[in-house]
């Protein structure tokens, strides 16, 4: 007659206790998906819209549209055609390809997405600071350098409000009918649906942060 074990009693040697199952591993980012959101927040940033783009790419605007939304793997040849109708390289289009999604964004020095704001020429530079996911930008912060002093400068128009905070040089800066001079420390803060722009370069390399804040439609 085989005795039952008393409760609490060790599960006897030929019984191997189960072991707990490993960790889930998160699921990895599509790599189409960090690309398509690059492209588009590059596109915007420019504001372009997706024909512009696509005519400059020799693609359909609705395959831009699949890519940006990363509906499809775009082939190398048309990432190398879509970088260059956004004024990049390859290289930037794809940096957030693979990139860790944990909360918290490190940008390194000189690693910011070159960015070209429409109606500018040489020797300006826009480096884009944060890279925001998802369909909605909410902000967007620049690191922006001038290097030539004769360039004539047409006036920005964006949504939201745009904050300057100026790092290095002298520049006369123009929002609406005001003309304002700007020197390190020097900050400006103005809507961005007024015209507005570099007026004169004083003294170069120019160097300013600008963030721009766009309003949130759900509030």
């Amino acid at each position: 007659m085989t005795r039952k074990a008393p409760p609490g009693a060790p599960r006897s040697a030929g019984r191997r206790p189960s072991r707990p199952e490993p960790p889930a591993q998160p699921h990895a980012e599509n790599p189409a998906v960090d690309l398509g959101r690059t492209a588009r927040r590059l596109r915007e940033s420019q504001n372009l819209t997706l024909a512009d783009v696509a005519r400059r790419a020799s693609i359909s605007s609705a395959m831009l549209s699949r890519l940006e939304t990363g509906r499809v793997s775009p082939s190398l040849e048309t990432i190398v055609a879509l970088s260059q109708a956004l004024g990049v390289t390859a290289s930037v289009l794809m940096q957030r390809v693979g990139a860790d999604d944990g909360g918290a964004q490190l940008i390194r020095a000189g690693e910011g997405l070159e960015t070209v704001r429409s109606g500018t020429r040489r020797g300006h530079t826009y480096h884009l600071l944060a890279a925001q996911r998802g369909p909605r930008k909410f902000f967007e912060p620049f690191l922006v350098t001038f290097t030539d002093k004769s360039e004539i400068f047409p006036g920005f128009q964006h949504p939201g409000i745009e904050f300057i905070h100026m790092l290095a040089g002298v520049i006369h800066y123009r929002h609406g009918r005001h003309t304002y001079v700007l020197r390190p420390g020097d900050t400006l803060t103005f809507r961005g649906d007024v015209a507005h722009g570099p007026e004169r370069l004083e003294k170069v390399p120019i160097r300013m942060l600008s963030l721009i804040i766009y309003a949130n439609e759900e509030d």
